[in-house]
């Protein structure tokens, strides 16, 4: 299982690096797939999805996708608002012309999952596209993956505390303060590394430790928030695409609420 996960995980990085260093259609392409088979593994978890497709989860599918072929095409915050309410109607249309059909739980879980999976997501692309976004992409991946290997590590080797000992009785306090404090030296780490070719001198070490220290706190809150829907649900892993690590959205849900606070962040920052 391990030599598996870890090659599973070396593939994902591979990935990443280039969809990032790629940009434009090809950052665009991997995103929208993410998002869409992502939001298609929360709908299986919250019943939508049953034996097939039906009117409710569609609508939230192409209500997903034309939001982000809005961000792509750079039509304006209007125009994603408008597309995001639209996506809210079609969603009431498949609850009241099919009504009994539909619980209303399922109805704020379907639109839930444009939000929660495509909405924070389409931060990464939009993260990319500022200025020295190529470099700064790192940040969420840092942010997310790096600080949950080095939460991993500090809590295997001197974790006692639990921090959540109903939801993920296996995660410390002492793991949390490692995750933090080992996102912020990778940070540090990060912008010395490419200081050579990135030229931008707002780009300081303590700047982007202090993103990733933030972006880590955040990115405890996604994982545990994805920890606690699968509690409720009864299931393992949101899917089986990614062996080792079960669906997209176990892999990525960390990234998924980090995304936003980066990009926000570099924003005001940097």
């Amino acid at each position: 299982m391990f030599k598996t996960r870890l090659l599973s995980g070396i593939i994902l990085v591979i990935i990443a690096v280039a969809a990032i260093a790629a940009g434009g259609p090809v950052l665009f392409t991997v995103l929208l797939c993410i998002s869409l088979i992502g939001m298609d593994e929360l709908y299986r978890a919250m019943g939508i999805h049953q034996k097939k497709y039906g009117l409710l989860e569609t609508a939230g599918l192409l209500g997903a996708a034309a939001y982000d072929i809005a961000l792509f095409f750079d039509r304006g915050a209007e125009l994603s608002m408008m597309i995001l309410m639209l996506t809210l109607v079609l969603i009431m249309c498949a609850y009241v012309f099919t009504y009994p059909k539909y619980q209303a739980e399922q109805i704020m879980a379907a639109m839930f999952g444009v939000l929660y999976v495509a909405v924070m997501l389409s931060y990464i692309y939009k993260t990319r596209n500022l200025e020295g976004g190529a470099w700064l992409v790192g940040l969420i991946f840092l942010s997310s993956w790096g600080s949950d290997t080095c939460a991993y590590c500090v809590g295997r080797l001197i974790g006692k505390h639990k921090m959540a000992p109903v939801l993920s009785p296996k995660k410390s306090v002492e793991g949390a303060v490692g995750g933090v404090l080992g996102a912020a030296l990778l940070g540090a780490a990060y912008c010395a590394i490419i200081a050579g070719v990135n030229p931008a001198d707002a780009h300081t070490p303590l700047m982007y430790a202090l993103i990733c220290g933030v972006g880590a706190l955040i990115s405890m809150v996604g994982d545990l928030a994805a920890s606690a829907i699968k509690r409720n649900k009864g299931i393992k892993d949101y899917g089986t695409l990614i062996p080792g690590h079960g669906g997209i959205l176990d892999r990525f849900d960390s990234v998924i609420f980090t995304s936003p606070f980066i990009y926000f962040l570099a924003s005001v920052l940097l």
